[in-house]
């Protein structure tokens, strides 16, 4: 199995031509990015994309991002999907990143959505993953074991810096058989959490060694899971992020480290990682 590693574009500020410069520089893959919402702006990106060989995978929000709209209905949301989904088969991804649902919802109508959600994704002929995160329908691993048991055919991308925070833990207690729910993830985004946040200062401080460990081997279980299931390929995107997830002294407002290096030193050490993990 190989490792593939996109380069995620939240924050950035740029053009896409600029990040492509730049991504493939670094030694990345390929692209993460939310799907462009005008039409000319989908079919330049996708000429970019094809032009420069660059892979890519389409973030698509149901109502509206990143947090939903608190009055859309679980029909809105899967309206709004099938409109995305048409958008993001423009670019060509080579899957589609969902963040869907609403963590307000009770699980009869979670797995009401999700039932439905899925039979929507197959409609499309894309390969669709639907991320776990808060504020969202997955927003805890607990509501996510419930959905996973009643809707086989759900697959995912795991965040689980998010599931870190939700239960302001590190989630390595004998008890926390997540099992069921690594066997459906086919993408991973790689953001170190803590018990406290979403998103460590660097991953790379030793006072945040142990969160590092236990997302790598949350990591680690995920490609071992892939193996078995046949991937040839695996994904992954660094995501380290802003939006109050990146630290910043007070009074100065000055960022505590710079998101693109943030990125880069994560993809670098997950290349070695992968390595040590698949030469065993």
């Amino acid at each position: 199995m190989r490792l593939e590693l996109f380069r995620t574009l939240w924050g950035y500020r740029a053009t896409w031509q600029q990040a492509v410069d730049e991504l493939l520089a670094a030694g990345f893959d390929g692209l993460e990015a939310r799907v462009p919402e005008t039409s000319a702006q989908r079919s330049a990106n996708a000429r970019l994309l094809r032009e420069q060989g660059v892979n890519y995978i389409a973030t698509v929000f149901t109502s509206t991002p990143v947090l939903p709209r608190q009055t859309d209905t679980p029909q809105m949301h899967l309206d709004d999907l099938v409109r995305k989904l048409d958008w993001a088969a423009q670019l060509a991804p080579q899957k589609i990143n969902i963040l869907a649902g609403n963590d307000r919802w009770g699980l009869s109508e979670q797995v009401d959505f999700f039932a439905r959600a899925v039979e929507i994704a197959k409609a499309s002929g894309q390969t669709c993953c639907f991320e776990i995160h808060r504020g969202r329908s997955l927003y805890s691993p607990w509501v996510t074991l419930d959905v996973l048991r009643q809707v086989a055919e759900l697959r995912l991308t795991s965040d689980i810096s998010h599931w870190v925070v939700t239960c302001e833990r590190l989630l390595n207690d004998p008890a926390d058989d997540l099992s069921a729910f690594i066997e459906r993830v086919d993408h991973i985004q790689a953001r170190v959490g803590y018990d406290q946040g979403p998103q460590v200062p660097h991953p790379g401080a030793p006072e945040y060694a142990e969160a590092l460990q236990f997302h790598q081997q949350h990591w680690e279980k995920i490609w071992a899971s892939q193996e078995r299931r046949g991937f040839a390929v695996t994904s992954m995107t660094p995501e380290f992020g802003p939006d109050g997830y990146l630290h910043h002294l007070p009074y100065t407002d000055v960022p505590v480290a710079d998101l693109w290096g943030l990125n880069k030193w994560m993809a670098t050490c997950e290349r070695q990682h992968f390595h040590r993990f698949s030469s065993r």
